[in-house]
């Protein structure tokens, strides 16, 4: 298989000959072999690691985000990557990076949703009065 792990601004990684994929979701991992039906899965803060056909295995700490199999070409769309760390240091990674920054993403998104329904509730005011 080919893997293109893709960042919004840059190409993260790239390697053509993987022999397996296993990546985290919100229901758990998940992994690929390259007979496996083409499929897209969305992507869970984790530990995207993958086997070379050289029987090397890459570990990556990942962000949310996509990962879509076509054929023999795997693209894993996300918006933080971090690598060449061991096991343990790219967990630590992805505790206090990724998840830590999910939660202020909750607080910003919670206060903007308060501020929409208050706006939708004055301008329905206003259209009614």
């Amino acid at each position: 298989m080919q893997l293109k792990i893709l960042l919004p601004f840059k190409v993260f990684a790239a390697c053509d000959a993987v022999s397996r994929i296993v990546v985290t979701t919100r229901a758990g991992s998940f992994g690929l072999l390259p007979q496996r039906l083409d499929c897209v899965a969305a992507l869970a803060p984790g530990i995207l690691s993958y086997t070379t056909s050289d029987a090397n295995e890459v570990n990556l700490a990942i962000d949310e985000g996509v990962m879509v199999k076509t054929g023999s070409v795997v693209h894993v769309c996300v918006r933080r990557a971090s690598g060449g760390a061991e096991l343990g240091a790219l967990r630590k990674a992805v505790e206090q990076e990724f998840l830590k920054l999910d939660e202020r993403e909750k607080s910003v998104r919670s206060t903007l949703a308060q501020l929409e329904g208050g706006f939708i509730r004055r301008f329905l005011e206003f259209q009614h009065g």
